[in-house]
């Protein structure tokens, strides 16, 4: 599609788009285009999903998503099929199909190939394809591209461009954070570019290709996952040391280094979620194909992956300073979902905390207000607590696993007085204040945080 097109067909909200892969980031994505006044069409062979688009809702957990789906389902500009050949209708293709790991820790790319051999069937002149999906480098070249040449049509556009939202603020940040394109030759990226920038008005970065701009997002979540993993370090050895490390990064992170400054990332109770749990291991499979060992991936997803394992062995050594018996103990968890202030529940470390403790024979009682039950099921068999008091009910210790907004405000006061005397506030994830922390020691209640 020449750009002057493409222009006019933005401006007079006279294109269609396609969303191959209706999932988490294809509503998101596809949610937040629809409200800029675009036609978005999902595709995705879930019948569930597509039924769930088409009546107005969705039962992904993001904030302000089901309000966006509902409104511009209402307004006829989203809906959603199982139909590939809606492709045909559509100016743009913006593919987000799951690329999950495989059982050796390689990136599985079954979902790439099906979408883009179904792509391929209906692909036309002028189509602009989007792959947002995340891949290891040389996919968009060595395998999408090959897969559409194969309909016969060469006057096409094809462009990656990384994935780069946080749960919780996906719908903010798709509309805020640039997007870094690489396209297969100039003129597609030039062509993605322009369609990013004037659909959403966001700041675009185009690199030399699209292997480039693969490669980007890996390195994105590789330094997220080894940071994290430097802070969770720092953090057990402060527990060894009886000092914060919270206020050890606040203070090291005022170092000024080349053009900014120290940023350590805060330690918790492990690290969850989509990308993070697998994005460290696609880079590492990565560097095994062409004869690296790289260290720093499988050493970042070794300490993260041990948090949850930690945080047990914290509640179960503050018990029996106690005195007490960790199978003889109540244990109220606080929060399932790995995102606060989200009922996103995948891959969530605090499956691996709650295992160990369903395991030890303890009083368990769990509560999450933003998960719902089917999610919940992801992560235990027990039924949730509907209510954050009781849950805590003569617990002797309330385990912050997730930092959700109703949690960081449930009054102190109230836990000492429906905990047990002395009860441990566990903070996997609140990172209460110097204040607090001395306000949950003046009711008599022990505090221990990860670090802290």
């Amino acid at each position: 599609m020449k750009e002057e097109i493409l222009q006019q067909k933005l401006r007079t909200k006279k294109l269609n788009i396609a969303i191959v892969g209706f999932g988490y980031i294809g509503t998101c994505i596809g949610a937040v285009l629809a409200e800029k006044g675009y036609d978005v069409i999902g595709i995705d062979t879930r019948k569930k999903i597509v039924e769930e688009i088409n009546s107005g809702t969705t039962s992904i957990s993001e904030p302000g998503l089901k309000e966006l789906v509902a409104k511009n389902v209402q307004k006829k500009r989203i809906s959603s099929t199982t139909d590939f050949s809606s492709i045909k209708e559509a100016d743009v293709i913006i593919i987000t199909v799951g690329t999950p790991l495989g059982n050796n820790y390689e990136p599985d790319m079954s979902q790439i190939i099906a979408a883009s051999k179904e792509v391929s069937r209906y692909l036309r002149r002028d189509h602009i394809v989007i792959l947002k999906s995340t891949v290891p480098p040389y996919t968009t070249e060595n395998i999408v591209k090959p897969i559409l040449e194969q309909s016969q049509v060469t006057d096409f556009a094809l462009a990656f461009c990384p994935e780069r939202l946080a749960e919780g603020k996906a719908i903010e940040e798709f509309q805020t954070i640039p997007i870094v394109i690489g396209g297969m030759n100039e003129e597609s990226t030039k062509i993605a570019a322009l369609f990013w920038k004037e659909a959403l008005g966001v700041r675009t970065i185009e690199v030399s290709n699209a292997c480039t701009a693969e490669m980007v997002k890996l390195a994105d979540n590789l330094w997220i996952d080894l940071n994290i993993a430097l802070a969770n370090e720092i953090a057990m050895l402060c527990d060894k040391l009886d000092i914060d490390a919270l206020e050890v990064i606040d203070a090291a992170n005022t170092l000024p280094k080349v053009n900014y400054n120290v940023n350590i990332l805060i330690p918790s109770m492990g690290v969850g979620g989509y990308c993070l749990t697998k994005d460290p291991w696609f880079v590492h499979h990565l560097g095994k194909r062409y004869g690296l060992d790289l260290k720093t991936p499988v050493t970042s997803r070794t300490i993260n992956d041990m948090m949850p394992y930690y945080t047990f062995e914290l509640i179960k050594k503050e018990l029996e300073k106690q005195g007490k018996k960790l199978e003889r103990s109540k244990v109220a968890v606080l929060g399932i979902a790995f995102k606060s202030n989200t009922g996103d529940c995948r891959f969530t470390p605090t499956k691996y905390t709650i295992e160990l403790l369903e395991k030890s024979g303890c009083e368990l009682s769990i509560c999450d207000p933003w998960v719902n039950e089917r999610d919940a099921r992801n992560v235990t068999s027990r039924e949730l607590v509907p209510t954050i008091e009781e849950a805590i009910e003569n617990a002797d210790c309330v385990a912050f696993l997730t930092g959700h907004a109703e949690f960081k405000n449930f009054p102190i006061e109230k836990i000492a007085q429906l905990a047990k005397p002395h009860a441990i506030v566990l903070d996997g994830r609140i990172f209460f204040t110097k204040e607090q922390i001395k306000k949950i020691k003046g009711y008599d209640l022990t505090y221990k945080g990860i670090g802290r």
